[in-house]
């Protein structure tokens, strides 16, 4: 295989992987968790989907990986403690959304992936990143795939300690990202493979479970026996060899991506 390209692309820093024979194909983008693997050269690592004929570029999330603020976790830790929901997990879904489209067009522009639809896919808080793209804009997409995605902020939030004091602020922008709600606009957009660990946080499960029954012949669900909610040991920063419940999830995204490419 053709080695990892780094690159930055409008601000965002991402890691390409080229297709088979390294020239003009479709593009499929992520978005990397939040939990190991933290950044997007750890997340290539952890689910490169190799042999498809498409680039996959990997962009990193806000304060991670090569925006990490002095090469460490610490200030975007400080923001969680600060405020979970309003500090962290909403701004962090936010930036990576609004800096998208300059993102996109900058990797067109880098990059021999033609103007047609994308695929997206995102892990856990990046997950939220690729339903918001479906849900919320009008990009063209081929097909999306979400791993033990924060579908619900709700949910995300409470597994935090203590209950969250909402309030009218934090009540309208957690449920801006409420993608149950919005099963109606993504079922509209593309295919979706909603890939769910069967050891992932209870509720977390359950909104995924829920997810794919909502969207229907829309949808496929990928259980994985065994898998929690990483995708790779700690500290996950650096790319790793790819773990065996890993390698089971890169394999159903491989041909779930592969099958609609084709078609």
């Amino acid at each position: 295989m053709y080695p990892p390209i780094r690159g930055t692309a409008a601000g965002v820093p991402f890691t390409a992987l080229p297709p088979p024979g390294d020239g003009p194909a479709p593009l499929i983008v992520t978005w990397h968790m939040l939990d190991a693997p933290r950044s997007d050269a750890a997340f290539a690592a952890a689910l490169p989907m190799d042999g498809l004929p498409a680039w996959r570029v990997h962009l990193g999330m806000p304060m991670c990986g090569a925006r990490m603020v002095d090469g460490r976790m610490d200030a975007a830790e400080r923001l969680m403690r600060k405020d979970v929901l309003m500090s962290y997990l909403y701004p962090f879904v936010q930036q990576a959304a609004d800096e998208f489209p300059a993102a996109l067009a900058s990797v067109r522009a880098q990059l021999p992936v033609g103007d047609g639809p994308i695929g997206v896919l995102g892990g856990s808080l990046g997950g939220a990143v690729a339903l918001r793209i479906l849900a919320d804009t009008t990009i063209p997409v081929f097909a999306g795939a979400i791993v033990n995605a924060a579908i619900r902020m709700r949910s995300v939030v409470g597994l935090f300690p203590g209950d969250y004091p909402y309030d009218a602020e934090s009540g309208k922008a957690v449920d801006s990202l409420d993608f149950l709600a919005k099963a109606g606009a993504i079922a509209g957009r593309a295919p979706l493979l909603v890939v769910s660990g069967e050891l992932d946080h209870a509720s977390l499960r359950a909104d995924a479970l829920e997810l794919a029954d909502a969207l229907g012949e829309r949808a496929g669900l990928l259980s994985i026996p065994g898998l929690a909610h990483p995708l790779a040991d700690e500290p996950g920063l650096d790319p790793a060899p790819q773990l065996p419940l890993a390698r089971e999830v890169d394999a159903g995204l491989t041909t779930w991506f592969g099958r609609h490419l084709a078609g």
